[in-house]
This record gives structure tokens, C-alpha cells and sequence, in this order.
């Protein structure tokens, strides 16, 4: 069946797209714990480069799974399925000109990668939201980690399955030791430069 299959070309590239909405099209993908406040940020960050008049389209986990992505679990294998499909989809938005904010955990280093395989390293951004443990937990506004401790949650990122450090995120926020006016600024100060076209 695969042999039937043709890509389809288009009339409008992506290079038109991104001339008409005047910048480039990128992934911004927050990392972290569950709890380490990437929702947060990631709203703020589009509500800023919406000021800017950059053409945003947010991904957030919850979201996703209740339509997408409804049919799939929390085992590894239905959690790397997540992570592949989103990573499509910010693909196809990449390519309508339009700037992708993801906030997801992807909490492994060969799913992070696997991202940039799909979606392409030059246009992923990585921000790791690093934000500890013992904060996230005593910031738990879901109950999430309650549960976790609790056995109530399989395999719960953080308690019961690991969190691998990016090896080398394009930014690091740490919740602690910033506010939240900072963190914005530091990765709009980031971005901004990066949605320039080349002949501008």
C-alpha cells in the first residue's frame, strides 16, 4: 500500500506563507516536569508574540489527548505515539507559515530528538522549564503527584518514570530563581531575532 502513496505538491510553499504573515515558521517546545509551569509560560509567550503580530498556534498535552490523541494511554509506547503525532502536526503548521508553541513533557532525550528528526533542528526550538521536583510537587494545583505517590498513577513522569536533563536546550528557564516577567522576556529576546526573513 505504501508504494501507492505520492506526495502531493502544492501551489502556496511555505516560503509564501511565511512572506505573507512576515516571519519565519518555527517549533518553540517547552520541556519539564509536570508542574514545572510550561502551560504557564507557553500562554504568556504566545499572548506576547500575538502583540508582535506573529501567527501563533498552541499545543498544550491536555488538549491533545482529549481529541488527537484520545486513544492512547500512558505506557511508553503510547507515550512516544504521542509525542510522534504532535510532532507531525507542528510539522504541517510549520509549513502553513505559522509559529508552533508546544508545551509537553517529553521527558526523554531520544523522544526530544526524534522531534527534531521529524519536525527539523533548525526550526525546533528547545526551552527547558527547570523547575525541581519538590517545587512541582508542592505546586501539584492537579493532585497529579499526590496520586503518583500514591500509586494511584502508572508510570507518573518524575516518580515512577524518568525525566532526562536536555543535553543542550536552547534555553533554560528556572521558576525558582526568576519571575515570570523574566522568563518571558529572556525567551522573546530569544525568539524575536529568530522570525526575521533572510531579506529583511
Amino acid at each position: 500500500m505504501m508504494n501507492n502513496i505520492i506526495a502531493q505538491d502544492y501551489c502556496v510553499s511555505r516560503e509564501m506563507q511565511n512572506r505573507l504573515k512576515k516571519h519565519t515558521s518555527k517549533v518553540i517546545w517547552f520541556t519539564g516536569l509536570s508542574g514545572s509551569g510550561k502551560s504557564t509560560l507557553a500562554n504568556l509567550v504566545e499572548k506576547k508574540l500575538f502583540a508582535h503580530k506573529v501567527h501563533t498556534y498552541a499545543l498544550d498535552g491536555d488538549n491533545i489527548r482529549g481529541g488527537l490523541n484520545k486513544n492512547l494511554g500512558f505506557s511508553a509506547e503510547d507515550r512516544a505515539e504521542n509525542l510522534r503525532r504532535i510532532a507531525e502536526v507542528s510539522k504541517l503548521f510549520v509549513e502553513a507559515g505559522t509559529l508552533v508553541i508546544a508545551a509537553f513533557i517529553a521527558p526523554l532525550q531520544k523522544n526530544r530528538d526524534q522531534l527534531k528528526d521529524i519536525i527539523g533542528e533548525d526550526n525546533f526550538v528547545e526551552i527547558f522549564v527547570n523547575t525541581s521536583i519538590e517545587e512541582c510537587e508542592r505546586r501539584d494545583m492537579k493532585g497529579l503527584y499526590k496520586k503518583a505517590r500514591a500509586g494511584e498513577i502508572q508510570n507518573f513522569t518524575g516518580i515512577s518514570a524518568p525525566y532526562e536533563i536536555p543535553v543542550n536546550p536552547d534555553i533554560i528557564i528556572s521558576t525558582e530563581n526568576e519571575t515570570i516577567e523574566e522568563s518571558v522576556d529572556k525567551i522573546i529576546s530569544f525568539i524575536m531575532p529568530k522570525l526575521k526573513l533572510d531579506d529583511e
